[in-house]
């Protein structure tokens, strides 16, 4: 495997780099106070169609391989401090834009592929419910069709996206006595009669990318709004997620080298007892801590990309990346709280925001818990039922 970049990587990783520190980190404290969503920063991404790095240039988007596209995202993270606004660029992508890509009609691709992949439509995800979270495939939300439509009632929570969307892939069930055979994916427009939008919730972190629910009241959409088959549920939510597994904390890979790097230079610069503190070994060990977690959470990360750029699903590779990434980049927030002393818990620091992004990243997706249970099956342990 090698993961030596191009020079036309190089220049696409260096551009986004150069554009997030200019213009995507303004008063981003206080944005982050008052819940706000950079709509303007969305927008630029969008001119650079950040929003559609995976998505086929056929459609308007820029066509990279799953390998680049991580490298990309490591980049914006390093560069970029708003972690609420890089989520929102994930949802959008890995829950909307790659199911569109794998399981969409040509009318489906053409109708909103081009227009997603600039920023111009923004995309949101609707799996979860009160009672269907880890146990996803326990939703009560059904689809009843009626002619050449759908008829949609149920309740979403935890919607990424949801205030602010414009599409939402939306699951329900057709039949609660198939189980997981009955659940079908629809692209529906989140001006559609009968879909009520919630005001966001307040969250511990990521502030910045608005989660809400959504309630579907006799919310009539066209047949043609399925993605896939009848029953294409299961398959439609596996791609997703292992796309999204695999890829969703790059940007946390490039936080934790911003992390590391600022912590370095603090050690070096902060004196205490006549001395640079980095050469107290309890708070240098800390820092090498730091290193080893950056450098393997790169590694498992850019080889379950390289795998799915092989053509390799990557199933097990996801859930493993999920699983250490999200756990690395907790506790080297948690380290650098540590190694900053006061000035790390202090808001204007900056770090402890940080760490309550990096917290959800414990839960989304699938919590830590279950990429265990995943990556234990599929290691063929026996499973507890």
């Amino acid at each position: 495997m090698d993961f030596a970049w191009s020079e036309q990587q190089r220049a696409l990783f260096d551009a986004i780099g150069r554009m997030a520190s200019a213009e995507l980190n303004g008063d981003l404290i206080q944005r982050d106070r008052d819940g706000m969503f950079d709509r303007a920063g969305w927008q630029r991404c969008g001119q650079m169609k950040l929003q559609g790095l995976p998505v086929p240039a056929d459609y308007g988007g820029l066509g990279c391989d799953a390998l680049t596209t991580v490298g990309a995202l490591e980049r914006l993270g390093y560069a970029c401090r708003d972690n609420g606004l890089i989520f929102s660029i994930n949802a959008h992508l890995w829950t909307v834009c790659m199911p569109l890509v794998a399981f969409g009609t040509e009318q489906q691709k053409r109708q909103y592929l081009p227009r997603l992949a600039r920023g111009e439509l923004i995309g949101g995800n609707a799996m979860t419910e009160a009672n269907a979270g880890s146990d996803a495939y326990s939703l009560a939300t059904t689809a009843r069709r009626e002619g050449d439509s759908y008829v949609l009632n149920g309740t979403k929570t935890f919607v990424s996206n949801g205030p602010i969307a414009d599409l939402v892939m939306t699951f329900a069930t057709i039949d609660p006595s198939k189980g997981p055979s009955g659940i079908c994916g629809f692209l529906v427009e989140t001006w559609t009669p009968g879909l009520t939008v919630s005001e966001p919730v307040e969250k511990m972190g990521l502030h910045t990318s608005p989660t809400g629910r959504l309630i579907f009241n006799n919310c009539r959409v066209p047949a043609d709004s399925r993605l896939g088959a009848e029953g294409a549920g299961p398959a439609l939510f596996t791609h997703s997620m292992t796309w999204e597994r695999g890829c969703i904390l790059a940007s946390a890979v490039g936080s934790m080298r911003r992390l590391l790097e600022r912590c370095i230079a603090h050690a070096k610069r902060r004196k205490q007892f006549g001395r640079a503190i980095g050469a107290f070994q309890m708070l240098s060990s800390k820092i090498v801590d730091m290193k080893l977690r950056l450098e393997t959470s790169r590694q498992i990360l850019y080889h379950g990309a390289w795998l799915r750029s092989q053509g390799r699903t990557a199933v097990l590779e996801a859930a493993l990346a999920k699983l250490h990434i999200s756990e690395a980049w907790v506790q080297s927030c948690l380290d650098a709280i540590q190694i900053h002393g006061s000035e790390g818990y202090l808001t204007q620091g900056e770090i402890e925001r940080e760490l309550r992004d990096a917290l959800g990243s414990r839960l989304y997706s699938g919590t830590s818990e279950i990429q265990r249970t995943i990556i234990a099956a599929m290691l063929g342990l026996p499973s507890q039922g």
